[in-house]
């Protein structure tokens, strides 16, 4: 079945695209949609567990009282995994959304999904990035602490005008005009073999991978700091990398007009965490 993508809703499996959400869910209209990204690469589903977690939580954020535990999620996620065959790349998708409400959703009322797509793992080629002009917004702004489908429309203007003028992500600042994030994954910095990543201030998701690799190197014995960190300061890294669920461990190569490589501290974080993944989370 690898190649298909999978939805387990309303208690069976389904393949391709099925609808989920109705003409008048509050989701549909509202947007009041969570959901949650792991990954299955290598027979590998490193930190499913914290990702069901996190769906959980950010149902919670948004008002919703989740209908499944996390433990349901998972269980469910694998099954899903091993139907798409071994070793396949997959992105694993639990989803939640209110179905009435106005305005505030109805807080029993609640849909779920557990989506999974076929998505092969980007390899260690690196990618280039501008800065956006959209920021992320403070908390009190939006519900940065949950995994919204609401603040994605942001991260995707900022990727097009990136892509636009050349990139393939863009660096967003917060409201304060400090470096938060790319728009689709976390970022570090390295300057004198420190890294350095912004403090979780609360305008962006602190992500599992990023929490993972920190302590993966420090671990490995290499000072990590949480900072604010400006513009200036990233135009003069060493080196620049994101981690994300999608793609892990990325190094960016070309920040603006300036090219960079991935260096030392980049490589350790990638092969600390393949490392890791194959000793702790094998299936």
């Amino acid at each position: 079945m690898s190649g298909t993508a999978l939805t387990y809703f309303e208690g069976a499996w389904h393949e391709g695209n099925p609808p989920l959400m109705r003409a008048t869910d509050q989701a549909t209209w509202l947007g009041t949609v969570v959901f949650d990204g792991a990954r299955a690469f290598e027979n590998l589903a490193p930190d499913l567990d914290l990702h069901c977690q996190r769906v959980i939580r950010s149902a919670a954020a948004l008002g919703m009282n989740a209908p499944v535990s996390a433990q349901e999620i998972q269980t469910i996620a694998m099954e899903g995994v091993r139907k798409m065959g071994p070793g396949a790349a997959v992105y694993i998708r639990p989803m939640m959304w209110a179905r009435s409400g106005l305005v505030m959703p109805d807080p029993d009322d609640i849909g779920w999904a557990v989506v999974l797509e076929p998505f092969a793992m980007p390899g260690f080629d690196g990618f280039a990035a501008n800065f956006a002009e959209e920021r992320r917004a403070m908390p009190s702004m939006a519900p940065t602490d949950a995994k919204a489908s609401c603040l994605y429309p942001n991260s995707a203007r900022a990727i097009a005008s990136a892509r636009r003028a050349g990139f393939n992500n863009a660096v967003m600042l917060d409201v304060m005009g400090n470096v938060a994030e790319f728009a689709s994954s976390n970022i570090f910095m390295v300057k004198d073999g420190v890294a350095l990543t912004p403090i979780a201030n609360g305008t962006f998701l602190a992500g599992i991978t990023r929490a993972r690799v920190m302590g993966l190197l420090k671990a490995d014995g290499v000072k990590v700091e949480e900072a604010i960190i400006t513009p200036a300061m990233l135009r003069g890294a060493d080196e620049i990398f994101s981690t994300g669920n999608y793609g892990k461990v990325a190094p960016l190569t070309r920040l603006e007009e300036r090219s960079l490589q991935a260096g030392p501290v980049t490589r350790r974080a990638r092969e600390l965490y393949w490392d890791w993944a194959a000793a702790t989370s094998r299936y």
